[in-house]
């Protein structure tokens, strides 16, 4: 598996509008919550993506990202590593660009699946430090 590169990364932030969060929790002290809330104040459109909340931040919540209507820059995923390969069958089912996997998140079936179907793979980084410090 290889990450795209640090100015890559940089271009896909910057012309990212819309981000899935697949994960995404309605509880404050979660991580996931804490980067969903990060990314809105940086000006992204978020979708949460969980079938066990109904809202987060005050949008409704899909049970999975072939639910979302109209297009998805970024795929983000905050689920355990051993899920990352539905999680990538079913981004390869949407026009999602790029198929984020969090620090510590990694899978080289799911990587082989995204780069397969035409798609950039980023795995084990965090989307919020990256943003911190590349998108000025």
């Amino acid at each position: 598996m290889e990450n795209p590169t640090q100015n890559q990364i940089k271009e896909i932030l910057e012309q990212s509008k819309r981000i899935a969060i697949v994960g995404l929790s309605n509880r404050p002290d979660r991580t996931s919550y804490q980067i969903g809330e990060a990314l809105l104040r940086a000006g992204y459109e978020i979708i949460p993506v969980n079938p066990t909340i109904d809202e987060v931040f005050g949008i409704k919540a899909v049970s999975c990202v072939t639910e979302i209507q109209g297009s998805i820059d970024i795929v983000n995923v905050f689920r355990r590593s051993e899920h990352l390969v539905d999680v990538a069958n079913k981004t390869v089912e949407t026009d999602a660009k790029v198929f984020w996997a969090q620090l510590g998140l990694s899978s080289e079936e799911a990587y082989t699946i995204i780069k397969d179907a035409g798609k950039t793979a980023i795995m084990d980084r965090c989307i919020k430090v990256d943003h911190a410090i590349l998108v000025k």
